[in-house]
């Protein structure tokens, strides 16, 4: 059914199960809000973190057996991906707005930058913006602690993670450089990495993903794979290095929001099969360590936040 200005005015946004996804997606939201749309996002990690979006009306995710009732009266449904959460979004509503074409077209700009294009080219919306609607909870003060690095070891599939030893190597390194590394880990992962205290390493236990959230919020930089909370710490404007096996899913999937830089594991490895083998092995501490520690010579980004005692709106983007 085709979409008009009326199926815009109430909009169902169906959030993925992936953190990045789920932050990427509220740039759609954002927007819709922002020219009038009455907009509702129902997904577990926003719901997670809706002390962090102000205003809008954020629901738990939506179970699939009851999409049909839930979504009969919006105007239309978006979601990222073909078939998750919803597996066929297309049966279940007349004008479900799925976004895959967005994630395969070839394009050097990043996901957050389609969006934005998107919301421009496809939904009519004047002048779109890279912001998602993120505001900083009151009485938070950004990178308060600017010697920290926050260092995310995992990501939603093994072959997106950098070794677990050459992680430890670059943490330790930055520590004897006289900064304060800290490894983020889910709670069932801890088990894994409790170890890193032995060394002198920071694992902080944090509850769940707002208090994450925070403690990045906190933080003076962030060093993670190709991960949700990589696009995470870059929502919150923490200067975030990413590590990635290839170009072509740097290029789409790099966090975009605040300063960031990429380095990838696989340049110069023939073939996308060598390249998911071996990515993590050409890619030593030393170079992430130089390449750190140029990210923090070269550049000197002014907070966009002040003091978050008044929860101030993010400025556009």
């Amino acid at each position: 059914m085709p979409l008009d200005k009326d199926s815009l005015a109430h909009v169902a946004i169906i959030a993925s199960p992936a953190i990045g996804d789920s932050l990427l997606l509220m740039t759609v939201a954002h927007n819709l809000r922002r020219a009038g749309s009455n907009v509702t996002v129902f997904g577990a990690h926003i719901h997670a973190l809706r002390a962090w979006f102000p205003g809008f009306d954020i629901r738990p995710a939506l179970p699939p057996d009851q999409a049909s009732e839930v979504l009969r009266d919006y105007g239309a449904v978006v979601q990222l991906h073909e078939a998750r959460p919803l597996p066929e979004p297309h049966a279940i509503h007349p004008r479900a707005l799925i976004l895959e074409h967005l994630c395969r077209m070839r394009s050097p700009q990043s996901m957050a930058q389609r969006l934005v294009e998107y919301c421009r080219a496809e939904l009519g919306l004047l002048d779109p913006e890279k912001h998602n609607g993120l505001v900083p909870p009151a009485g938070l003060v950004h990178r308060s602690h600017q010697a920290r690095v926050v260092i995310h070891p995992t990501a939603s599939t093994p072959d997106k993670c950098w070794l677990a030893s050459r992680f430890v190597t670059l943490a330790r390194r930055l520590r004897d450089e006289g900064l304060d590394p800290h490894f983020i880990i889910s709670p069932a992962e801890r088990p894994q990495w409790e170890h890193v205290q032995e060394l002198g390493l920071g694992l902080p236990a944090l509850g769940g993903l707002d208090e994450v959230a925070a403690w990045i919020f906190g933080s003076g930089w962030f060093i993670g794979n190709d991960s949700g909370i990589g696009h995470l710490a870059s929502n919150l404007h923490v200067p975030t290095l990413s590590l990635f096996m290839r170009q072509g899913g740097a290029r789409t999937w790099r966090p975009d929001w605040g300063p960031g830089r990429i380095l990838v594991g696989g340049d110069y490895i023939p073939t996308g099969k060598l390249k998911e083998k071996l990515w993590k092995y050409a890619l030593t501490p030393g170079r992430v360590a130089r390449d750190f520690s140029r990210f923090r010579a070269n550049g000197s980004w002014p907070s966009p936040y002040a003091v978050a005692a008044a929860g101030a709106a993010m400025p556009a983007l």
